[in-house]
C-alpha cells in the first residue's frame, strides 16, 4: 500500500531527463541567438573595421620585422638593435606591445576573422530578403501605403479598370519595367500591378560586402606567407641576401642620380643583378616607376644614401666583414649618418658614424669614421673610437679598417601571393557598387479601381539613396497620365 502512494506521489512531468535536455538546448540557442545578433549588428562590423584601420595604421608607421624572422630570437634581437636609432627607449615598448608585427599578431588575426563573420552572417541575413523581392516580389500593397508613400499620385481614367490596368502596365514595359499583375482582389472590382526596374542590383551589395571578404582573405594570404622589406640597402659594388624565403641575393652594379637646380633629386636610378645559388638570374637598371620583377618578387627603386666600406678581422688576422655599411639612420639633431656593423658572431655590435652631407661635424674630420662598439646585448658602448681612412684600428680582439665612402641604394622588396586575391576582390567591390550606384532598383506598386464611369489608378513608391528617383517617378506617372486620356 505504501509504495503505491509513493509512485502515486511521484509527477511523472517534473524533472525528468528530456526536461532537463530542454533547459540546456533553451539555452544553447539563446547563446546562438545573441551571437547572431552581435554578429549581424552594423555597430559590431563598424567596430571591427575602426579597429583593423587603427592596427593598419599602426603598421603603416612603424617598421614591420621581416616575415619568419621572430623565429630566431638572436637575429630579432640583433635586428631590434638597429631600430633604437630611430625609435629610442620606445624600441621595447613597441615591441612588447606587438607594433613591429602587426599584421601577424593574434589580435589581427582575429578582428579580421571576427569582421569576415560579421560580413558573412549580414550578408546571409539579407539575401533571403533581397531572393524574395527580386523573384517573389510583394505585388499587393494596402490602402494606406497609397495615402502615405513618400512618392504617390492618383489619376483619374476615363476607360474601364481593366483597360486602365492594362494601358499603365504598357507605359512601364516600354521603359523595360517588369510588370506583375496581381487579380487576387477582382471580385470587389480593385486589380494590382507591380512594377520593377534592375531587379538584381541589389545583390550589388552582397556582392560589395562578398568583396571585402576576399580583400580580408587576400591581404592575410599576403601577411602570412608573403614576404616585404622596405629597408633593403645595398652598397654599390656589395651583394646583399634578400631574405624572407627567396633564395635570392641581390648586387648594386651602380648607381646614378640627378637633381635639379634647386637640389631636389630629379632621377636616381640603380643597376642591380639577382642571383640564385651563385648563377645570375635577372638584371636590370631600375627607377622609382620601373621596378624588376623575378619568380612573383618585386624590387623597387626607393631611396638611396652614403656608405663606408669597412673591412674587419679577428686576432688572428681571419676576415670577419668586408664591404659596405649603409649610413641608413640620421642623428637625432640630423648632422650625423648612422649604420650598423653586425658582428654578432664575434658577440659585437657596432655602430658606424658619420658626418651628414654638407654638415661640418669637429670630431667627425673628412676622411674619419667614428665607431661604437657593443658587446651584444649591453646597452651601452665599451669603445667609441675614431678611424681614419686607410688605417687599421685594434678595439679589442678586432682589427678595424675603413677603406672608402660608397653609394649605397635602397630597394623595397615585395613577394604578395595576395595580391591576385585582392586585385579580385577590389573588382568584385567596384562591380557591386556600380551595380547599386549605377542600376538603381526602382519599385512601384499601382492599385486600380473601378469607379462610377471609368478607372482609378493610384501609384506608390519607396526609394532610399536615389536622388534621382522623383523626376523619374514624375515623369513616368506624367507618361501615365496621357496614356489614360487617350485611352477610352
Amino acid at each position: 500500500m505504501t509504495q503505491i502512494s509513493r509512485q502515486a506521489a511521484i509527477d511523472p512531468a517534473a524533472d525528468t531527463p528530456a526536461d532537463m535536455a530542454g533547459e540546456g538546448s533553451f539555452a544553447v540557442s539563446d547563446a546562438l541567438e545573441w551571437l547572431w545578433g552581435l554578429f549581424t549588428s552594423m555597430r559590431m562590423a563598424l567596430a571591427l573595421m575602426l579597429g583593423l584601420a587603427l592596427m593598419a595604421l599602426i603598421g603603416a608607421l612603424v617598421i614591420q620585422a621581416p616575415p619568419g624572422l621572430a623565429a630566431d630570437p638572436d637575429a630579432y634581437n640583433a635586428w631590434l638593435v638597429t631600430l633604437k636609432p630611430r625609435y629610442g627607449g620606445f624600441t621595447t615598448v613597441f615591441d612588447k606591445l606587438g607594433f613591429f608585427a602587426v599584421f601577424q599578431s593574434i589580435w589581427f588575426r582575429l578582428l579580421a576573422v571576427a569582421l569576415t563573420t560579421s560580413i558573412l552572417a549580414c550578408s546571409a541575413k539579407r539575401f533571403p530578403g533581397l531572393w524574395k523581392a527580386a523573384v517573389h516580389p510583394r505585388t499587393k500593397m494596402s490602402h494606406s501605403f497609397y495615402e502615405s508613400a513618400p512618392f504617390g499620385t492618383t489619376i483619374e481614367a476615363q476607360a474601364p479598370a481593366e483597360q486602365a490596368l492594362e494601358t499603365t502596365r504598357r507605359v512601364f514595359r516600354s521603359h523595360r519595367f517588369r510588370t506583375v499583375v496581381d487579380h487576387s482582389d477582382e471580385v470587389a472590382g480593385e486589380h494590382h500591378l507591380y512594377v520593377d526596374q534592375h531587379r538584381w542590383s541589389p545583390f550589388g551589395t552582397v556582392i560589395a560586402h562578398l568583396s571585402v571578404v576576399v580583400i580580408l582573405i587576400g591581404a592575410m594570404v599576403g601577411t602570412m606567407l608573403g614576404y616585404r622589406n622596405e629597408q633593403l640597402a645595398v652598397p654599390v659594388g656589395s651583394t646583399v641576401a634578400v631574405g624572407g624565403d627567396t633564395n635570392l641575393s641581390v648586387m648594386a652594379r651602380s648607381f646614378s642620380d640627378s637633381y635639379y637646380e634647386n637640389g631636389a633629386p630629379s632621377d636616381y636610378a640603380s643597376t642591380i643583378a639577382l642571383y640564385r645559388d651563385g648563377q645570375e638570374v635577372a638584371a636590370k637598371t631600375i627607377r622609382v616607376n620601373d621596378p624588376l620583377s623575378f619568380d612573383g618578387t618585386t624590387f623597387y627603386q626607393s631611396f638611396f644614401g652614403p656608405a663606408a666600406v669597412m673591412h674587419v678581422t679577428d686576432a688572428a688576422g681571419s676576415e670577419l666583414f668586408s664591404g659596405g655599411v649603409p649610413l641608413l639612420w640620421s642623428s637625432d639633431d640630423s648632422t650625423r649618418r648612422i649604420g650598423q656593423l653586425d658582428l654578432s658572431d664575434a658577440g659585437i655590435i657596432a655602430y658606424v658614424v658619420g658626418a651628414a652631407s654638407g654638415r661640418i661635424d669637429t670630431s667627425i674630420r673628412p676622411g674619419e669614421m667614428q665607431l661604437e662598439v657593443y658587446r651584444v646585448g649591453e646597452d651601452q658602448p665599451f669603445a667609441i673610437e675614431i678611424v681614419a681612412q686607410g688605417q687599421p684600428l685594434a678595439i679589442g680582439d678586432l682589427s678595424y679598417t675603413f677603406q672608402r665612402e660608397q653609394q649605397y641604394t635602397g630597394l623595397i622588396v615585395n613577394r604578395d601571393p595576395g595580391e591576385m586575391i585582392v586585385w579580385l576582390g577590389a573588382l568584385a567591390l567596384v562591380f557591386g557598387l556600380f551595380l547599386v550606384f549605377m542600376f538603381p532598383n526602382r519599385r512601384i506598386w499601382i492599385a486600380v479601381k473601378q469607379r462610377p464611369g471609368g478607372g482609378e489608378v493610384s501609384l506608390g513608391a519607396t526609394a532610399r539613396h536615389d536622388a534621382a528617383f522623383a523626376p523619374e517617378f514624375n515623369r513616368l506617372t506624367e507618361q501615365v497620365r496621357q496614356a489614360l486620356q487617350q485611352a477610352r
